[in-house]
């Protein structure tokens, strides 16, 4: 049985290495400048798209000229995101039992504002957490939501950091926790539920108070868990 497993595996990945080889050759027909990617990006398009040579092509192409438009430095400044930084609202510290960062977001510190900027502190965020991430793994991320109520209801926003990171960020998110969840954020959840796929939906858990310390522990050890969760480290900003 062992046996079998491995061909099979190996079977999959010589699919993979061929198709990941037919993106990248269409690609670089676009844009020679394009073989500074690796194949681990590509290989990321490619399961974002159930390994569709076509739609990861074109979903890799979209994602390198918003990033040469949206990023044209390489990386955001903290100059050009004060009033999020200021919020103090995210957070990055610890990892999983893979090795694999955790940040923590509090929803009640984000209030709308501009959506460019808010967008740029995404873009941000996500570039800290995914320097972090050991080849060929994902990061965990808990959405706090105590103390939220209509006045963190940013709707604009919300779907700007989800099409952000569905879009551009592809197989990133391993699992996103949802805590302290109140009743009334279910109104804005229902707004954007419709507009999160199918594979980011199916990493979403909802957390329930009273299993809130279990539920984390599953992927995360208590060394490595934030104080505010019974854990041992304090909260560190991104």
């Amino acid at each position: 049985m062992e046996c079998k497993e491995t061909m099979k595996h190996e079977a999959e990945e010589a699919v993979t290495l061929t198709r990941i080889r037919r993106v990248r050759e269409f690609v670089e027909g676009k844009d020679p400048s394009y073989k500074e990617v690796d194949d681990l990006t590509i290989r990321r398009f490619l399961r974002a798209r159930n390994l569709d040579i076509e739609q990861a092509s074109a979903m890799f192409l979209k994602y390198m000229k918003w990033r040469r438009d949206f990023v044209p430095k390489g990386s955001i400044c903290t100059s050009e995101i004060p009033n999020q930084i200021v919020q103090n609202k995210m957070f990055l510290q610890g990892s999983d039992k893979k090795g694999c960062p955790i940040s923590v977001i509090l929803g009640y510190r984000h209030f709308q504002d501009s959506l460019k900027e808010f967008k740029r502190y995404v873009v941000y965020g996500l570039d800290k957490i995914c320097a972090k991430i050991p080849p060929g793994q994902k990061f965990i991320a808990i959405g706090d939501l105590e103390g939220w109520g209509y006045s963190n209801s940013d709707v604009r926003g919300y779907l700007g950091a989800l099409s952000i990171l569905q879009d551009y960020y592809p197989e990133r998110l391993g699992k996103m926790y949802i805590v302290h969840a109140p009743l009334i954020f279910m109104t804005v959840w229902k707004i954007v539920y419709p507009f999160i796929d199918n594979k980011t939906k199916k990493k979403i858990v909802f957390v329930e108070n009273k299993m809130l310390k279990s539920t984390l522990l599953e992927e995360i050890d208590e060394s490595q868990l934030p104080e505010i969760y019974g854990g041992k480290l304090p909260l560190v900003p991104i």
